[in-house]
């Protein structure tokens, strides 16, 4: 119990922060930010014209032609905050804040006159005209959802691993609440298979044998395989697995983030598990017996992490991402 109450309180301080320091920064948004998108971007271009930064840029946006807000769109001065949880947009659905603060963010620094499309939430499906969204489905043609870093706080989250892939447990290790069919047959399958430590946290199946008790990153990265498993829309856990020393197992990505997961290499940043995870047992063993090849992919999903740890170009990214928007829908030409 001790250490879940400092776990929790490690969490709890992480979210106060997160409210209190873009709480701050959008109320003094007036004096500090708007208008400033212009000179932020002109004086950050040197790093804006690298190679793939605008590859980057354009996987995020990759609308081509011109084209005009919705008749849902909403201009910047009505994108407001309703609670401490939620906010109101023209749909009249409620969106958590995290969306809000992530979103103004970036928006402040161009500030009121500019009006654009948002869908968050868990966006599974392609928005029928240009809006800005957390994930969207992955396509190899062009997307009317436009990504941004929104819910960092939750999906970019990364690990700090500090225990040797050869000092791991030999074993492969999932937990989350499974409320979807694919994650339920998931673990229907491979909950009692030899070698892993596999359930379904829901208090609703306590008592079941796919029950398992909650488990902390730090407790499952004492294992060396880690399998993610997409929830809504992306698994969560993917990031901090990617950035850790444990391998990650999972079958191809359906939906995509930030993170790029529909550029993600199978075999290469990830191992490949077929779509019924049924050969789970076999992989496994692969990498017991050949830990040179889990060593590369740990080090190529590492290097992957990397690419977003850079505060300053992230936000650079962010506005670059945002501006394109407003250039193509013809609200400013300034870059």
């Amino acid at each position: 119990m001790p250490h879940l109450k400092y776990r929790l309180s490690r969490v709890s301080a992480r979210k106060f922060w997160y409210y209190f320091s873009n709480a701050s920064s959008h109320f003094l948004a007036r004096a500090t930010k708007h208008g400033r998108a212009e000179a932020f971007l002109k004086r950050k271009g040197r790093h804006g014209s690298h190679q793939d930064v605008l590859d980057r840029l354009n996987y995020y946006n990759s609308i081509s032609e011109t084209f005009g807000p919705s008749g849902n769109a909403i201009e910047y001065s009505n994108f407001l905050l309703e609670s401490s949880t939620s906010t109101i947009q023209s749909k009249d659905r409620n969106i958590g804040s995290t969306y809000f603060y992530d979103l103004v963010d970036l928006m402040d620094y161009f500030g009121p006159g500019y009006t654009f499309d948002y869908d968050c939430g868990d966006v599974t499906s392609e928005p029928t005209s240009p809006a800005f969204v957390k994930s969207r489905p992955i396509k190899d043609s062009s997307h009317n959802g436009i990504l941004l870093k929104l819910d960092a706080i939750r999906h970019f989250s990364f690990a700090r691993d500090n225990i040797d892939f050869a000092d791991k447990k030999s074993m492969a290790v999932f937990r989350g609440p499974c409320h979807q069919a694919h994650r339920q047959a998931f673990v229907e399958r491979c909950h009692d298979l030899p070698n892993v430590d596999i359930g379904d946290i829901r208090k609703s199946v306590q008592g079941k044998a796919i029950y398992r008790a909650p488990m902390t990153i730090a407790e499952q990265l004492q294992y060396k395989y880690i399998v993610s498993v997409e929830g809504n829309d992306v698994a969560t856990n993917l990031k901090w697995i990617m950035s850790s020393n444990s391998l990650c197992f999972m079958r191809r990505p359906r939906y995509e983030t930030w993170f790029m997961e529909g550029r993600l290499i199978p075999d290469v940043h990830y191992v490949l598990l077929k779509d019924d995870f049924s050969d789970l047992q076999e992989k496994m063993e692969h990498y017991q017996k050949f830990p040179g090849d889990a060593l590369t992919i740990i080090r190529n999903a590492n290097q992957w992490v990397a690419q977003f740890l850079n505060r300053d170009q992230e936000r650079l990214l962010g506005l670059m991402v945002i501006a394109k928007y407003f250039r193509l829908s013809g609200q400013q030409a300034f870059w």
